[in-house]
C-alpha cells in the first residue's frame, strides 16, 4: 500500500542535515517543514519535501491520499520510563517534590513508594491487568508508539512477579513495542528494614531467578539515591543480571 499525506502544516524533518539527538536547552527548537507532504510505502517514508516542490503523482494504482491540511504529523512517543501497574498513584507527593523534597523526605513523612507497594500487594492480578490496560490504552490514543514498563511497587517476591505478569499481559495484548524491566531494587520495604544487605540478597538471589525463569524480564533496573540503594548494590545486582545476559536500565539520581 502507498500512502501520500499531503498539506502538513509541519513535518518534522528526518534528514542528513537535522540532528540525530536533541537534548537540553536545544529541544525548544524543533525543526520542522511547515506545508509538506509525506509519500509511505510499505511502512517506511520513502520522500517527502515542501508542497511548493511536490513533484505530482504519476501512478495512482494502490494509493491512498490523506489530505491532512491544518494538521501536524509527528513521531510517536517512545515512553522509556513508565510505572504503568500500580494499584494506587503519588499525585499527592508532586506538590513535595515541586516544593523540594527529596524522595528520602517524602518517604519520612509517610509517603513514597512503600505505601504504594503496600497497595498494589493487596490488588489482585487481573484487577491490576484491567486498570493498566485502561491507562496503557490512554497512553497509546495520545501517541505513545513505544513502552517500557518497570515493576518495583511490589517489593516481595509474589509481588513483583504479579507485576511483570500483568507486564507480559500488556505486551501480548497491546499493539505497539512493549518491554519490561525488573526493578525489585527500588526501596527496602519494610519487612528488610535496617536489613537492605538482605533485601539485596532476595533480589538478587530469589526474585530475580524466578522472574527469568518466567520469561518475564526484559531488562532490569534500580533505585541509586539517597537513602534507597548505594553503588555497591548497584554493581551486585548487575552482576547478577549479567549472568542471565539481562540488559540494564539504571537510573542515578543523586551521588
Amino acid at each position: 500500500m502507498k500512502v501520500l499525506v499531503k498539506n502538513i502544516k509541519q513535518l518534522i524533518q528526518f534528514h542528513e542535515s537535522s540532528p540525530s539527538l536533541i537534548r537540553g536547552g536545544d529541544m525548544k527548537d524543533l525543526p520542522v517543514l511547515e506545508d509538506a507532504w509525506v509519500a509511505i510505502e510499505d511502512g517506511k517514508f520513502v520522500d517527502f519535501g515542501k508542497m511548493e516542490d511536490w513533484p505530482g503523482i504519476s501512478d495512482w494504482r494502490d494509493l491512498e491520499v490523506i489530505d491532512a491540511d491544518g494538521k501536524i504529523m509527528a513521531p510517536l512517543w517512545v515512553d522509556s520510563h513508565t510505572h504503568v501497574v500500580f494499584a494506587d498513584n503519588r499525585e499527592r507527593e508532586f506538590v513535595d517534590r515541586i516544593n523540594g523534597l527529596s524522595y528520602e523526605e517524602i518517604a519520612n513523612r509517610g509517603g513514597g513508594i512503600l505505601n504504594s507497594a503496600q497497595a498494589l500487594g493487596k490488588m489482585s492480578e487481573d484487577e491490576l491487568f484491567d486498570k493498566s490496560l485502561l491507562l496503557s490504552r490512554s497512553l497509546i490514543a495520545q501517541g505513545t508508539g513505544a513502552l517500557e514498563i518497570k515493576s518495583g511497587y511490589g517489593l516481595d517476591l509474589e509481588s513483583e512477579l504479579k507485576m511483570l505478569r500483568v507486564a507480559t499481559r500488556l505486551k501480548s495484548e497491546l499493539p505497539i513495542p512493549v518491554k519490561r524491566t525488573f526493578l525489585g531494587a527500588h526501596a527496602v520495604p519494610a519487612a528488610f528494614k535496617d536489613n537492605k544487605a538482605g533485601y539485596m540478597n532476595s533480589v538478587v538471589n530469589e526474585m530475580l531467578p524466578a522472574a527469568v525463569k518466567e520469561g518475564l524480564v526484559d531488562y532490569v533496573d534500580i533505585f541509586t539515591e539517597k537513602g534507597y540503594f548505594e553503588l555497591d548494590d548497584t554493581k551486585q545486582l548487575l552482576e547478577a543480571a549479567d549472568k542471565f545476559q539481562i540488559k540494564s536500565k539504571i537510573h542515578v539520581n543523586q551521588f
